[in-house]
């Protein structure tokens, strides 16, 4: 099962969505391998991160993720606090030009998940464009946040 993350790069009230976050993973009762796909940029990410890893902690068949847009060693050296993570994984968006390339990164990371968790609040930035695209694609999602179609 792959499980990927979106949500706003700044959060306001947290409003417990750490052990939200923490009590839905333990809801789903993931058979097998979990694998966790995050974006790592943000609140919401480092937040997810945190219940991922609490997650892992219990159930040695959990990997976490960090999917990232670019290859830049800069980038990833300056951008990302890799623990945590079990690795980074680069998708098959070498194509995409470099200001494109986090909208398609979040795309691919929605195509390969079979659950979609969010947080959003707002009809604007990338986070709703991400799980508008889940409801397009008519994947399973749960957003904890406020925004509805």
């Amino acid at each position: 099962m792959i499980i990927t993350f979106c949500g706003h790069s700044k959060i306001y009230e947290d409003n417990n969505l750490e052990e939200n976050i923490f009590q839905l993973l333990l809801e789903e009762k993931c058979k097998g391998e979990v694998d966790f796909y995050l974006g790592g940029y943000g609140h919401f990410d480092a937040i997810a991160k945190k219940s991922c890893v609490q997650y892992k902690n219990i159930n040695s068949f959990a990997n976490v993720h960090f999917i990232t847009p670019y290859l830049d060693e800069k980038y990833l050296k300056n951008k990302m606090d890799m623990s945590g993570f079990d690795d980074s994984i680069y998708p098959e968006i070498e194509q995409v030009p470099k200001k494109f390339a986090i909208v398609e990164r979040n795309k691919w990371m929605v195509r390969q998940s079979d659950l979609v968790i969010a947080y959003v609040n707002y009809s604007w930035g990338g986070a709703v464009k991400t799980l508008e695209y889940a409801h397009k694609l008519k994947k399973r999602y749960i957003n904890l946040g406020t925004y509805t179609f």
